[in-house]
């Protein structure tokens, strides 16, 4: 079951990307704060039905003792929600999935762990990549800046960027905190860490979420749920998609590493496919190149 679990969080993750960027409008001033509504709105009814269904007994004060992790993973997320409005997800999302070895090289800065040679010819690949697509956007083919202006074009580009080291410094984070010995997290157990830091986590979103819809009503900003339908789908597969990942995670997670990690690519295809994104031939290369150092990455760090 554990191989049905990791190919279902892979497409709805792959999927989730494709609704985010689908629901995503470049002339719509805070789309990426109603994105960020929908997902807190679907993460909080998920948390509450978790609390509801599961025997966990849980600490309310989790939300505040996870809340360094929560934040990093809500901002990095917020992140990512503001630069697809302007950015291709079959682009984004490589150059986003690069936090795993900003996370490995953190561990190597603060934790003095070693990394086999193996590894850190594969975060060079990677690095090969990213390099090679931030100088395609300064290419004619590209020009994203003729279309935005220098300064979004900018900022916009850098949002991927800023979500793989956000998100990398929360997974650095949970290193400490889904860990016994060094948790700060309140009435744990060995079964259910996991799942108090998910609903943690999770509530932490659904309170953001629900901030942000009290400032934009402030705002007068409209909000139409109907309009809100590819959001909404993006916030489903997005949840869902977490909770198959303990399940796929659970198994052979050997396997299972290398297989999630190919969201992006499911992510650029299904992109191709329904959103008729086309990037330039070197920026294809260039993702290629990053897509293959995190895989290299993945199938070495579950050796």
């Amino acid at each position: 079951m554990w191989l049905f679990f990791t190919l279902a969080t892979t497409l709805l993750w792959g999927a989730a990307e494709l609704f985010y960027k689908k629901g995503s409008h470049e002339d719509a001033k805070y789309d990426h704060l109603r994105v960020c509504v929908m997902v807190g709105a679907v993460m909080g009814i998920h948390a509450v039905f978790t609390l509801l269904t599961s025997d966990v007994s849980y600490d309310p004060r989790n939300l505040i003792a996870y809340l360094p992790v929560s934040a990093c993973y809500f901002l990095s997320m917020a992140c990512s929600f503001f630069g697809i409005r302007f950015i291709e997800e079959s682009l984004a999302d490589p150059i986003e999935n690069t936090a795993g070895a900003m996370c490995s090289l953190l561990c190597v800065i603060f934790l003095g762990e070693t990394i086999a040679p193996m590894v850190w010819l594969a975060i060079g690949v990677i690095v090969v990549g990213v390099v090679g697509v931030s100088y395609t956007e300064r290419s004619a083919e590209v020009n994203r800046s003729a279309r935005l202006g220098k300064k979004l074009a900018a900022v916009a580009f850098l949002m991927p960027f800023c979500y793989a080291l956000i998100d990398a410094v929360g997974s650095f984070l949970d290193i400490f905190f889904l860990e016994m010995e060094t948790s700060p997290l309140i009435g744990i157990t060995e079964e259910n860490i996991e799942l108090v830091a998910n609903i943690s986590y999770e509530l932490t979103f659904a309170i953001c979420g629900a901030i942000l819809f009290v400032f934009m009503m402030c705002k007068r900003v409209p909000f139409e749920l109907p309009k809100q339908k590819d959001k909404a789908l993006a916030a489903v597969c997005e949840t869902a998609g977490q909770l198959t990942y303990v399940y796929a995670m659970s198994g052979n997670g050997a396997i299972a590493a290398p297989i999630l990690s190919s969201v992006c690519v499911v992510s650029l295809l299904l992109s191709r496919i329904f959103l008729k994104e086309k990037l330039t031939k070197r920026q294809y290369l260039f993702i290629t190149i990053i897509i293959v150092g995190i895989l290299m990455l993945a199938v070495l760090e579950g050796e």
